[in-house]
């Protein structure tokens, strides 16, 4: 009898889990329904505001949904696989008002990388129990870091750019940059890894420390 109950209790477990890995797939497959709907309401409302895709690109309405799909996309750490940023420019050439798009984005994408390392960092040192005095340091090395870090990202190519003809002869261009989170945190912690072992005099295995992510 008691075999045949605990037999009963690994059975309903077994269906307990199986049933929470469903719900789990279900609950996915409903965010990225969502996710599509919202992306077509996105690109009949830009279609209608006059926005254009290049010749040769993906349509508008699969340009819009390719861009929702990375924004939704994880890491194995259940983490957003991309930073991504939007920038807009205008101009008299498309070239030029692209340029200026694209520099905008790079810039909000710096500041981004810049605002979430220095989080990271911070709470580190709190961790460590470090003194106000380094807690300032640290501001100041990442803040000055950021013209690294877009150095460092070089030229970005943008997947989503869209552009449309204004008054004047003015072009407007509209473009939105994602970068691999993974690899712009090792870009970011590579650009302040010295200054910060210089700037707070601590070892290697100590900034190491500072620039750890935390667990998951």
């Amino acid at each position: 009898m008691k075999k045949i109950y605990i037999l009963a209790v690994m059975a309903m477990f077994v269906a307990s889990v199986a049933f929470a890995q469903k719900t789990e797939k279900e609950l996915k497959k409903e965010v990225r329904e969502d996710a599509m709907k919202e992306a077509q309401k996105e690109a009949k409302k830009l279609s209608k505001e006059g926005w254009k895709t290049n010749p040769g690109s993906l349509p508008l309405d699969k340009l819009v949904e390719d861009a929702w799909m990375k924004q939704l996309q994880t890491d194995e750490k259940g983490g957003p696989f991309y930073i991504y940023a939007d920038g807009n420019g205008v101009a008299e050439s498309k070239s030029v008002a692209e340029a200026q798009a694209i520099e905008l984005a790079k810039l909000q994408l710096a500041g981004s990388i810049e605002t979430q390392i220095g989080s990271l960092v911070k709470a580190n040192l709190a961790n460590a129990q470090a003194s106000t005095q380094d807690a300032t340091s640290i501001t100041e090395v990442i803040q000055s870091s950021k013209s690294v870090f877009l150095q460092q990202l070089g030229y970005i190519n943008p997947n989503f750019k869209i552009y449309r003809n204004l008054k004047e002869n003015k072009i407007e261009v509209q473009v939105k940059i994602f970068y691999e989170t993974k690899q712009s945190f090792a870009i970011a912690k590579k650009a302040i890894r010295n200054e910060l072992k210089e700037k707070l005099k601590k070892t290697d295995e100590q900034v190491d420390k500072l620039l750890q992510d935390p667990p998951k």
